[in-house]
């Protein structure tokens, strides 16, 4: 005899079928998705900046368009972390801060596949100088990841020993090889009135006349070695003059330089150093001309939370030091347009952890004076930036 069991069977739960998303849920979706899209590519990747000045003219002009690279150096950590998403220091279209500077995180780079080199277009914070407060966003305005961005070319890297003379730059006692885009400041006399669009043709888009007499008119100009050399050909031009400052003029208060010595440091925008860029790890003596140079870093961007300069000495932790030890690289930039740029050689150096990326190539260019048809510079578009 076998017994028999019979199991009844278990009633399964109602499936529930997926709500819905509404057409406002999905739409939200979708911006905060692209929001943290777009804010993990501008953070680690690459970010889009336009050019607002000419000071990196004839290389980068007024309207470019460019992107920059953030891997090429190691993208930086954040730091500011109370911020509103793809903003830089205020909310769109307002004054209003877009960050809050409650909490400050130690600041780190990720590694990258190389360094800034003598040449390379670099993106960085404007660090400002302690001696020379400014409007700019510096050191006493915002936090080191949003300071005002700024666009030069590297001149010195961390050791080197910079040098102008006579408007030219020099590495290491070695003649910086200036690049086809670079342009100075000349004097061109012709025999007549010359038309916007003649300069126009020549790539000067800075100009103005400055004399017009029967037989002569003089115009100031900034422009590259090329546009001048072609000028030279023209049947009413009878003279072309660089404009370079003579060594040692420190009368002229325009040219405040770097680092505001002029006893120690008769310098100007022509004639300049040499100086040598501070290299993380060496170690200088704090002389009367050191101390003049260099305490700015050692008391504002060095990272040292107790060091003053008081009555001609560095105060270090409440002790007078005879010498110091860098604790980080920093590097000298100047822009291309050598007589329109504030660069290191008024404000001083730039230090490693200011630095955001190298700017790569050009994307888009709009001439804010051109035509209708010419408002965009097509030659320009998707140039490399060398």
């Amino acid at each position: 005899m076998t017994d028999k069991t019979s199991t009844a069977e278990i009633p399964k739960p109602p499936v529930k079928a997926p709500k819905k998303k509404t057409p406002f849920r999905e739409w939200l979706d979708s911006v905060v998705f692209a929001v943290v899209a777009a804010s993990l590519i501008r953070w680690l990747l690459f970010e889009p900046y336009t050019i607002p000045s000419g000071s990196m003219e004839g290389t980068l002009l007024t309207g470019d368009y460019i992107f920059v690279s953030k891997f090429h150096y190691g993208t930086r950590t954040p730091k500011t972390i109370l911020q509103v998403p793809l903003t830089h220091q205020k909310i769109w279209f307002t004054e209003i801060p877009s960050f809050l500077d409650w909490i400050q995180l130690p600041q780190y780079r990720l590694p990258g596949f190389t360094k800034p080199k003598n040449g390379d277009v670099i993106v960085f914070n404007y660090p400002g100088c302690p001696e020379r407060p400014d409007e700019f966003g510096g050191y006493d305005k915002y936090p080191v990841d949003l300071r005002t961005n700024y666009i030069k070319r590297c001149i010195g890297t961390p050791g080197d020993a910079v040098e102008m003379l006579e408007g030219q730059a020099y590495v290491n006692g070695k003649v910086f090889s200036n690049t086809a885009g670079m342009q100075m400041e000349y004097e061109i006399e012709t025999n007549t009135q010359v038309n916007d669009k003649v300069f126009q043709k020549y790539g000067i888009t800075e100009f103005g006349q400055e004399i017009s007499a029967e037989d002569k008119t003089i115009y100031l100009v900034k422009a590259t070695e090329q546009a001048v050399k072609d000028m030279k050909g023209l049947d009413f031009v009878k003279n072309i003059s660089p404009l370079v400052q003579a060594k040692a003029d420190t009368t002229n208060p325009n040219y405040n330089t770097f680092p505001y010595n002029s006893r120690l440091f008769p310098y100007n925008r022509d004639n300049f150093g040499p100086i040598i860029v501070p290299k993380a790890g060496v170690t200088i003596q704090l002389d009367e001309k050191n101390i003049a140079m260099y305490k700015g870093i050692i008391t504002t961007f060095d990272g040292n939370d107790d060091a003053k300069y008081l009555n001609g000495q560095i105060v270090l932790n409440g002790k007078p030091i005879t010498s110091y030890t860098f604790k980080q690289n920093y590097y000298f930039m100047m822009g291309d347009n050598r007589h329109g740029s504030d660069d290191s050689r008024f404000w001083g150096f730039v230090p490693e952890d200011h630095i955001v990326g190298k700017a790569v190539f050009v994307w888009m260019s709009i001439d804010k004076d051109g035509t209708f048809l010419n408002k965009i510079r097509w030659k320009h578009l998707f140039s490399i930036i060398r």
